[in-house]
């Protein structure tokens, strides 16, 4: 199989209020392509980290992260962009909508800045394949705490990336709307042929995943399946 993300002997350490702190320590992990991975871990074990590192989000301090065969410690800042905006979609807990923009607009504008020549074609149909194709043109203020996360999974799946990442996707969210996000997230991941990698607290979400890895104090503890 190929190895989509792989992290060797990655370390983060970050300034603190009473100096350096150890975040990461020696992490080792490959996933392959198409994978549904979950990092589980109690708050401050690294799960985020963990996974703002393979999004290019944050730099290792040492050690090497290698996504669809790059080097992202070897990247600038506008190439890990690039990079990011090509092949990876990014989902996290609070939704990073522009409030000025619709839903429509927020979904095609990144696409659009890409150079998409169909971006708001594509736009319309991402929103339509989760439910909100009748609220297209309501702006974020006017839509629920589920409607805008929709919207947030409509934008990164829009590109058709080849890596979502999900950070507590439904940690702002009840208990049945969340559970519709993570019904939409596997279904739409898994028909695009998309490898997840999901941080969540929820053993049931873990369940539905292929791996489950879990973070201890920034060490990888298991890797229960």
């Amino acid at each position: 199989m190929e190895k989509v993300l792989s992290l060797r002997d990655v370390r983060l350490v970050l300034d603190g209020n009473a100096g350096p702190v150890d975040i990461l320590k020696g992490i080792d992990l490959d996933v392959e392509r198409g994978e549904k991975v979950c990092l589980l871990g109690p708050s401050g074990s690294g799960k985020s980290s963990l996974l703002m590192l393979l999004g290019g989000l944050e730099r290792a301090t040492s050690g090497k992260v290698t996504a669809l065969g790059q080097d992202l410690g070897a990247m600038g800042e506008d190439a890990l962009a690039r990079f990011r905006r090509d092949h990876m979609g990014v989902v996290f807990q609070s939704f990073h909508l522009i409030p000025t923009m619709t839903a429509l607009e927020n979904v095609a504008t990144p696409m659009e800045l890409a150079g998409a020549p169909d971006a708001f074609a594509r736009a319309e149909a991402e929103l339509a394949a989760v439910g909100l194709a009748d609220r297209r043109h309501h702006y974020p203020a006017q839509l629920s705490g589920g409607e805008q996360q929709r919207v947030a999974l409509a934008r990164a799946l829009a590109p058709r990336p080849e890596i979502l990442l999900a950070d507590e996707p439904t940690g702002n969210l009840d208990t049945v709307t969340g559970a519709a996000i993570i019904d939409l997230l596997f279904a739409l991941g898994q028909s695009r042929g998309a490898t997840l990698v999901m941080v969540t607290h929820a053993p049931e979400l873990a369940a539905r995943c292929d791996r489950a890895i879990r973070l201890i104090d920034g060490r990888i503890a298991d890797r229960a399946a």
